[in-house]
């Protein structure tokens, strides 16, 4: 009795769980038949079905997205219809093919058709207002290549562009080609400004004195830090090629003279003391979890207690996966070969393990674009 019983525990130890049941009888061809030819469950059939080919068309689309890019249509869109003769005109590209092109970006939701021509959408319109996303989208052509053979990119068998594109970032040598350092700070700023707006959304930094801006960049959100709290002193902190940019693109600004630039790499250099706060936008996805913990200790030391630290970068969705992060992030970090997307538990949990107190993960009100993590030095 009591092998029966082992026995009988065993099996019910192994039985397989009702969504797995369910999901075994869903990939059946015979229930998938049954499924298209009853009405009610036509209908989620069909829905289900058009999600897929969503999933199984999604490399063509991104490419449609990348020629309408490249070949400014949106932006000749902006005055109004064209004919495809007109679309065609100086493109190099046939007007059948053209018609190609323009239907599929109608499909898109990009163009939509107007008499014999095209016109331009509200969101081919939003895209031309999102700074920095035409940039970022014509970057792709080598994140592209890098995921052309994707078992081969996740085996780790790739040499990938990406990884040749950043190199100074990661402290590869210091400075790196000026041309690349111009391009990857010319992209970081067109893009910085919106995930500025939605840090500063969910972080208030109007108690704050003087906040340092650890691996800032072009100075972006330094400066939108500024100009948000009149009082606000901001020292910008990255490598040298990094602050020379930035303090050409600064010159101008309203804030310019409460923004201190201060070179340095935060992997040897001091960071700078004084503050009573520090923030980390769009750094530790480039980087594994040594050199996160690290990081985390070195900022907690240098500052006093109650200094607060604000974390803002694309996150993971953790245990509920959301494709900015989970999806583009990711591989895009992979191809970058340094660092890797977290979630925002996870970050918690290696602010604590650095010796920080009251973790706060506000709600993200854009996820694609960013997600904010907070913390503070305890009392000594």
């Amino acid at each position: 009795m009591a092998l029966a019983a082992d026995g009988s525990d065993q099996a019910r130890r192994h039985r397989p769980g009702l969504r797995t049941r369910l999901a075994r009888i869903a990939a059946s061809p015979g229930f998938q038949r049954w499924a298209a030819g009853f009405p009610f469950a036509r209908r989620i059939a069909r829905k289900e079905g058009e999600a897929l080919f969503d999933l199984v068309q999604g490399f063509v689309a991104s490419q449609v997205l990348f020629a309408v890019v490249e070949l400014r249509l949106l932006h000749r869109l902006v005055d109004g219809p064209l004919t495809v003769g007109q679309l065609a005109q100086g493109t190099g590209i046939t007007p059948d093919r053209m018609a190609r092109l323009a239907q599929a970006a109608a499909a898109l939701g990009l163009f939509r058709r107007s008499g014999e021509g095209y016109g331009i959408t509200r969101k081919g319109a939003a895209l031309l207002g999102v700074p920095g996303l035409e940039q970022m989208i014509r970057h792709h052509d080598v994140l592209y290549r890098d995921l052309s053979d994707p078992v081969a990119f996740l085996r780790g068998e790739v040499q990938t562009e990406l990884a040749d594109f950043w190199p100074y970032v990661f402290g590869a040598g210091g400075a790196s080609d000026p041309q690349v350092t111009a391009t990857y700070s010319d992209l970081m700023a067109q893009s910085q400004g919106l995930v500025a707006q939605d840090t500063l959304r969910a972080v208030s930094l109007k108690d704050v004195s003087h906040l340092v801006d650890i691996g800032g960049g072009s100075g972006a959100f330094a400066e939108a830090a500024a100009l948000s709290a009149p009082d606000l002193r901001v020292t910008l902190f990255d490598l040298p090629p990094v602050m020379e940019a930035a303090g050409r693109r600064l010159e101008t600004s309203p804030a310019r003279g409460r923004i201190a630039l201060h070179p340095g790499s935060f992997r040897d250099d001091p960071l700078p003391e004084g503050a009573d706060a520090m923030a980390l936008i769009r750094v530790l996805y480039d980087h594994q979890d040594d050199t996160v913990r690290t990081l985390f200790r070195r900022v907690r030391d240098a500052l006093p207690p109650g200094g607060r630290l604000v974390v803002s970068e694309p996150m993971s969705g953790g245990s509920r996966p959301e494709p900015a992060g989970d999806v583009y992030f990711a591989f895009y970090c992979m191809a970058m070969r340094t660092g890797t997307v977290r979630s925002q538990a996870r970050i918690a949990a290696l602010l604590v393990e650095a010796g920080f107190e009251q973790i706060d993960c506000p709600r993200s009100a854009r996820p694609f674009v960013t997600s904010v993590v907070t913390a503070r030095r305890g009392p000594e």
